[in-house]
């Protein structure tokens, strides 16, 4: 016996008259927020070159926002998960695969997109700025690696009925050759006796499409969160790295200087020495670490 709905159906035959047409579908995009560390250029070959967090972007090729910068990414496909489109769009861009890839937030902030109803998956992606082959995509007419900073500029706090409400106001600002642009970005943290949320808003814009301005600061803030208690910033680095490489990676996602010695407290856990060393760095030879896997 078949169990019957409230109209006397089966799932049969309330399969066969339903009409899926009755209900409004939004498009989904698989939007990817992509992390390197690449060295700044340096005259001095005997100092070790500072590093640059740096994500790339695409010059759009078509409406909207035509030849506006926007983050690399697309439609997810009706044979694909949300996270296989983003793996492709992955490799579509920079020829990579297999790298670390992490679910951000879905982002459906109603006439976010100017053509239709778009719901955006976001995806951040890490990866070694070795690996990389820029290729830009079908609507894309370039693509390029941003150095891209983010700096809290004023904070404001109030309550109100017993919900405590921080409002911090964010410069991004994104630079590569001539190309520099900045937007200002408000994450809001609203906490009450039962929960916690946070939010983003966008309150000026200068040079990206669509609301990729705010896709971008919850990428750092959720990549910010997570170096400070996973080895997550590794994702960035070669196979083999120097301790002092590593404080750099950290130093440039965090956006401070750490104290050496701390620091290599830190990570001593989730680093391995190898018999390795540095050759032809300019400078005192350095011994090179991997990541210790038996902490993952």
């Amino acid at each position: 016996m078949y169990p019957l709905d409230d109209n006397g159906l089966t799932e049969r035959e309330f399969m066969e008259q339903y009409q899926s047409e009755d209900y409004e579908k939004p498009s989904v995009a698989a939007d990817m927020v992509i992390f390197t560390v690449t060295n700044a250029e340096e005259d001095n070959y005997r100092k070790l070159p500072d590093k640059e967090l740096r994500i790339l972007l695409i010059r759009r090729g078509g409406h909207p926002f035509l030849g506006k910068w926007a983050l690399p990414g697309g439609f997810v496909r009706p044979d694909e998960t949300t996270e296989q489109a983003a793996a492709r769009e992955l490799y579509e861009e920079t020829g990579v695969a297999d790298v670390y890839l992490e679910q951000l937030y879905t982002f459906s902030d109603i006439g976010r997109d100017p053509r239709t109803w778009v719901m955006s998956c976001s995806y951040m992606a890490l990866i070694n700025s070795s690996q990389v082959q820029l290729k830009a995509g079908d609507d894309a007419a370039d693509a390029a690696w941003f150095k891209v900073t983010y700096r809290l500029l004023r904070e404001n706090k109030e309550t109100s009925d017993g919900v405590y409400i921080k409002k911090l106001e964010y410069e991004l600002k994104l630079s590569s050759g001539d190309e520099e642009f900045t937007a200002i970005v408000e994450r809001t943290v609203t906490t009450s006796p039962a929960s916690t949320g946070m939010s983003f808003a966008i309150l000026s814009n200068e040079g990206l499409a669509f609301d990729h301005a705010k896709i971008i600061a919850y990428a750092i803030e959720r990549l910010r969160g997570k170096v400070n208690y996973t080895g997550i910033a590794m994702n960035l680095l070669p196979e083999e790295f120097t301790l002092t490489e590593l404080q750099q990676v950290y130093e440039v996602i965090l956006d401070k200087e750490l104290l050496k010695a701390a620091f290599r407290r830190k990570v001593a856990d989730l680093v391995a020495e190898t018999d390795q060393y540095t050759e032809n760095a300019g400078h005192r030879p350095s011994r090179l670490y991997r990541r210790n896997w038996e902490e993952v």
